[in-house]
């Protein structure tokens, strides 16, 4: 089982880790599992960039980016290198350690999911 480290833009907002996360699940899933506020706005079918995250390390594990992720990407706040959408973050391999943070999500428009 894989584990996800959530870190958070917002210094307020504590860490969180999740372990024994099955592989097929996205980023977006786990962290509406596990209480851990990522906008949403379109419903997790990639036709939006809130639930955009920073992909610090275990991207290898991840299913890869697309055309049509990269372009949502772009549309992002402050998008990176390292930027991907969580909903499109599918977890591949069992014992992944992926370390994800989340951009600060109260500059998104309808950030109260």
């Amino acid at each position: 089982m894989a584990t996800v480290k959530f870190t958070f833009e917002d210094t307020n907002i504590q860490p969180v880790t999740v372990e024994n996360v099955p592989v097929d699940m996205s980023i977006l899933e786990i962290a509406e599992e596990n209480d851990v506020h990522l906008n949403h706005n379109c419903g997790g079918v990639c036709a939006c960039s809130t639930c955009h995250v920073y992909v610090l390390s275990g991207e290898d594990a991840l299913e890869e980016i697309s055309d049509k992720e990269e372009d949502f990407v772009d549309r992002a706040i402050n998008p990176r290198l390292e930027s991907r959408l969580g909903c499109q973050c599918v977890i591949l391999e069992d014992d992944a350690i992926i370390e994800i943070e989340i951009p600060d999500q109260s500059r998104i428009i309808g950030h109260e999911h």
